[in-house]
């Protein structure tokens, strides 16, 4: 089985073009080439497969074999691939998601797609802003936020001193959330800039998630901590979002994505 390696700021997944290649057992797949010691070495698994709704669809698997409906990181790397492998021969097109149908928009130099910017789509509040929880017997306040997928963002002085390790299960298992969460740990460093750190549902703490920055884009301008544009910075780099709260109510996320290798997995593995 072919395969691509990319990555969106860190946030890395092996990608299948199942334009060409079949995937029968898509999590089980999943969890053998995320491993970073006997497998390829990812944070989950991408199918870029045909759809007959959109350019394109895009099926999420984390690394322990749970499927995701998105993964903003993940779809900037899928309008990559099918710009670069000319899938779609236009800088603007539509890519399937299980939340739906996103709008992607192409920014390239010769030919190659450098930065995209995703329509993340409307987002929807899915808490009291700043509600109360416990977790692992330490209280804190968050902001429940779905971009298709859960996240919930809590506010810190110093991110950098959290041991994610040891505390992100508490937050991703905790029983406020029965299907699990998506957890982001911010920093506010001016009303144009955050900090964020996440523990990702199903793969633990990684570098970058593109639907966390835009959820914890939207909970800080709702609680008035930002504006409607801000600049996160992640572990592995830097997103651009904006949120056009007074026209559509969309919000837009732009960033890079980068092809890393190409190679070969053998599927007897499985």
């Amino acid at each position: 089985m072919k395969f691509t390696k990319m990555q969106g700021i860190g946030n890395d997944y092996v990608y299948i073009n199942c334009f060409e290649e079949s995937v029968e057992n898509p999590a089980e797949l999943s969890k053998l080439v995320s491993d970073r010691h006997f497998g390829i070495g990812s944070d989950g698994l991408i199918l870029i497969c045909p759809s007959e709704a959109a350019d394109c669809r895009m099926r999420m698997f984390n690394a322990d074999g749970s499927e995701s409906p998105m993964c903003g990181n993940g779809i900037r790397c899928v309008g990559k691939y099918v710009f670069d492998h000319h899938l779609v021969e236009k800088t603007e097109f539509d890519v399937e998601t299980g939340a739906g149908i996103k709008h992607l928009k192409v920014t390239e130099e010769n030919g190659k797609a450098v930065l995209l910017t995703v329509d993340m789509g409307i987002p929807e509040v899915t808490s009291q802003v700043l509600e109360p929880i416990c977790v692992n017997g330490t209280d804190y306040e968050f902001i429940g936020i779905s971009m298709g997928n859960p996240h919930a963002v809590y506010y810190m002085d110093d991110i950098d001193s959290l041991d994610l390790e040891s505390v992100g299960p508490g937050f991703e298992n905790h029983e406020r959330f029965p299907e699990r969460t998506n957890s982001e740990f911010i920093q506010v460093m001016s009303p144009e800039h955050i900090r964020m750190r996440v523990w990702e549902r199903g793969s633990g703490e990684t570098w970058a998630c593109g639907t966390g920055a835009t959820a914890s884009a939207v909970a800080s301008a709702l609680c008035g901590r930002t504006g409607n544009t801000v600049i996160v910075s992640l572990k592995g780099g830097n997103l651009t979002i904006h949120w056009d709260r007074e026209g559509s109510g969309h919000v837009f996320m732009t960033g890079p994505a980068v092809e890393v290798f190409e190679g070969e997995f053998d599927i007897n593995n499985l």
